[in-house]
């Protein structure tokens, strides 16, 4: 994917020379002759690197002054600051001022190259590891399960991913839309641009179009802008998370950008093309909520070129062992605990449970389990059912009352059965004071057949 370049100095020897160079490796340079011009350029889009001379003449800010001014606006955005022989020691300066480096004239094509490459892959790394702050630091390279479910959600995304085709995630919420959509991303021929993600549900409906589009103001005659979500995924995915949620004037603005592929800041005076894949998700009702006209149908339309469906987990609990041993590696990783396993009975119990939270649900579990077991140190590094927090272990009832006893979903039906009918008659004798014939008339047996079962179960 070709990168957006821009290059600002005086002397148009330099900037042609530098955009020659850059074209031959497949970037996209763009050119500024002083600081206003390049205010402007940057504010029909942002770049992903800016090359920054440092002293240019006629121009209202020099090079340093204009770092200032971008360092203020855009702390992401890398600069190379452009040296004279006369100068290094300036540009050492711009470096400590924020600066990712400098190149100094004349230029060695080698050097320019390699400080490009490593610019927009420095700026590139800080995007993903601002973005791992909220992911579990596990491995996310590919979705657990082994459910026909789940072999169609591979499939799909396997068979979109390549394409430009806008993806529609819709799913309870915890049911992996968000590992989904970075997959395509990951396995489109965009994986080296950035991904970008929004959850229309966690802004006002008054902070929505700004955090899509951006905003452009005045300041002193000077041009400020803030960068949207739409622009910063320029060259990339952006992933709108919970998309029923925009409000009705953003909705109105994300179709006409679908449409055009360029948009206006809030407050802009001009359009700013955008080159962007769009996946979307709600946990929501979709159909319902365009039937009523809550939203537009002529948008879903567009973002739902490929719909994807995510199923409930209790609906595909086979997929559970395997989400369990990922979220195990996960979070050991993530809270460096011991390497623990869980047990087939442990597992068999957690695959009881509905998990009306799906697998973000069972993630947190799993995650106060690690957490509990820490200090119990299990024998072979192996939780039993019987260190599962009640919780989530009362779905059935334990063989015994010791810690090493198993757990009833652990067992086959004869065996289960044999066991819930002990404890279920212990119970009921006790209730009853010992009186068997009490006993039987409530479980609806004769007194001398339940005699034959106790007698059988050993009570």
């Amino acid at each position: 994917m070709a990168r957006d370049i821009l290059i600002v100095d005086d002397e148009e020897d330099i900037r042609d020379l530098i955009a020659g160079i850059l074209e031959d490796e497949g970037y996209e340079p763009r050119q500024a002759s002083d600081a206003d011009s390049a205010l402007d350029e940057i504010a029909k889009r942002r770049p992903n690197l800016v090359f920054l001379d440092i002293w240019m003449q006629g121009s209202r800010l020099d090079g340093l002054q204009l770092l200032d001014l971008l360092q203020a606006d855009h702390p992401d955005l890398p600069v190379v600051m452009i040296s004279g022989h006369g100068n290094v020691e300036t540009a050492v300066s711009a470096i400590r001022r924020g600066a990712y480096d400098y190149i100094e004239k004349p230029f060695k094509i080698d050097r320019l190259l390699l400080i490009t490459q490593r610019a927009i892959e420095a700026s590139k790394l800080r995007t993903e590891v601002a973005d791992l702050k909220e992911k579990t630091g596990g491995d996310d390279s590919e979705i657990a399960g082994v459910s026909s479910a789940i072999a169609q959600v591979r499939s799909l995304i396997d068979k979109s991913a390549g394409t430009r085709s806008r993806v529609f995630i819709s799913g309870g919420a915890g049911t992996g839309k968000g590992l989904c959509a970075r997959l395509l991303h990951l396995k489109s021929p965009r994986a080296n641009g950035p991904f970008i993600e929004i959850n229309a549900s966690l802004y006002a409906p008054e902070e929505i179009p700004v955090v899509l589009f951006g905003r452009e103001s005045r300041d002193n005659s000077s041009l400020r802008t803030e960068v949207g979500a739409l622009e910063r995924a320029h060259g990339g995915t952006l992933y709108l998370s919970e998309v029923t949620q925009l409000p009705a004037d953003a909705q109105t603005a994300l179709l006409r950008t679908l449409v055009e592929n360029k948009f206006t800041r809030v407050g802009g005076a001009g359009p700013v093309p955008i080159d962007v894949r769009i996946i979307s998700s709600s946990s929501q009702n979709v159909a319902g909520m365009v039937e009523e006209g809550q939203f537009r149908s002529d948008l879903f339309h567009r973002l739902s070129v490929v719909p994807l469906q995510l199923s409930p987990l209790r609906e595909r609990r086979e997929d559970i062992p395997a989400l369990i041993k990922v979220f195990v590696t996960q979070l050991s990783r993530m809270h460096n605990l011991p390497r623990f396993h869980l047990g087939d009975d442990a597992v068999a119990v957690l695959q009881g449970q509905d998990w009306p939270g799906n697998a973000r649900q069972l993630r947190n579990a799993i995650e106060r389990l690690l957490i509990l077991v820490r200090d119990l140190r299990p024998e072979n590094g192996i939780i039993t059912a019987a260190m599962l927090p009640p919780d989530i272990s009362e779905v059935l009832p334990t063989i015994g009352d010791t810690d090493s006893s198993a757990h009833l979903m652990s067992l086959p039906l004869r065996e289960a059965r044999e066991v819930f009918e002990r404890q279920y008659l212990i119970a009921q004798i006790e209730r009853f004071g010992g009186n068997i014939s009490k006993t039987a008339e409530f479980v609806g047996m004769e007194r001398s057949a339940l005699h034959r079962k106790i007698k059988s179960l050993g009570l």
